[in-house]
């Protein structure tokens, strides 16, 4: 394997000090023509190629900003990274976007590759609802900002939407279209999310006059939409099937229409489906999706912007910055999924 080529190997072909190389890289200005021809010719010949990390590592600063989401499978999560690489481009930045795949030990992992590569900060949407990883990155004192969650016991910006509104805008609407018996399709429970779009639910549910009896929950290991496959054949089993199903995210609702489809089952005449994000194949669908959208796009540049904030109060030694939590609206988008007549 070829070594690469360094600072000292250009100095050494130019006949210079490797004071003169680093004045070329840094302050053309301050060295002679003659000279500053004889080591640019040198670094082409070479091949040499600037270590940003080790200029970045000396200046105890750097230009990229890690993010650590659950799922780039989920569209959700890329319009998420989109934002706050937009953001960070416009400050000069890059993102290093890394996928924990929900797995607590593959955010522990990636948490400690970020504290290793010193990076300015980091966006995080934890999968770890215990908060351990959270606590063991922090001692590094590396800035982060959560992302689509907000973590009991944290005290670092966030930006997130309103999951419980969110849920009371889902069954709300499946009220309204006269269900009464349904289904919440929910994703691992230890997700805040989960929870709080349950929350909202049943929180529409008692406005209404009816108990939480109507609202029967199918958990699901994952929130992809091979899990709301399964669950829509768990569904399909059941002998009191309800007549509406509101799902936890896309991806799910998605897979439970697959499920009804293969099955012969009627959407929305024999079931109604609200997901939840509003991705882009929701509107796509064989029977486009009714969904309650986030604006993820913006809550990934927001994140990105509380970053940018914290890291340049602290590197200016000015006032100590002020911890924000911003929360979101989610908005429902009414699509032929959920509109059937009853």
């Amino acid at each position: 394997m070829a070594q690469s080529v360094g600072i000292k190997d250009v100095a050494r072909a130019a006949g210079v000090s490797v004071g003169t190389v680093s004045n070329v890289i840094n302050r053309p200005d301050t060295v002679a023509t003659e000279t500053r021809a004889r080591v640019l010719s040198a670094i082409d010949r070479l091949g040499y190629v600037r270590s940003e990390s080790a200029r970045q590592l000396r200046a105890g600063r750097s230009r990229i900003m890690g993010l650590l989401v659950l799922d780039m499978g989920n569209p959700f999560f890329v319009d998420v990274a989109r934002g706050a690489e937009r953001a960070a481009r416009d400050a000069g930045l890059g993102v290093m976007v890394c996928n924990s795949a929900e797995s607590v030990g593959e955010e522990a992992e990636y948490l400690s590759l970020f504290a290793e590569q010193r990076v300015r900060g980091v966006l995080l949407t934890p999968a770890d609802a215990t908060g351990r990883n959270i606590e063991s990155f922090r001692r590094h004192g590396i800035p982060f900002v959560l992302v689509d969650r907000v973590s009991d016991g944290t005290t670092e910006c966030s930006v997130s939407a309103d999951d419980v509104a969110g849920g009371a805008l889902a069954v709300r609407h499946l009220i309204d279209a006269g269900h009464r018996s349904l289904a919440y399709v929910s994703g691992p429970p230890g997700f805040t999310q989960v929870r709080d779009r349950r929350t909202g639910a049943l929180n529409a549910l008692a406005e209404a006059g009816l108990g939480p009896e109507c609202l029967r929950e199918l958990p699901t290991e994952r929130l992809d939409v091979a899990a709301g496959r399964d669950a829509g054949a768990r569904l399909l089993g059941l002998a009191d099937r309800p007549t509406a199903v509101f799902c936890a995210n896309d991806l799910l609702a998605l897979g439970v229409l697959q499920a009804m489809y293969a099955a012969g089952v009627s959407v929305p005449d024999d079931l109604a489906i609200v997901g939840y994000d509003d991705i882009e194949f929701a509107a796509a669908a064989a029977v486009p999706l009714t969904s309650v959208r986030q604006p993820a796009v913006t809550m990934g540049a927001l994140a990105a912007e509380l970053l940018l904030e914290e890291t340049e109060e602290s590197e200016a030694g000015g006032r100590r910055h002020e911890h924000r939590r911003v929360v979101l609206q989610p908005e429902l988008v009414v699509r032929r999924s959920s509109l059937s007549a009853r």
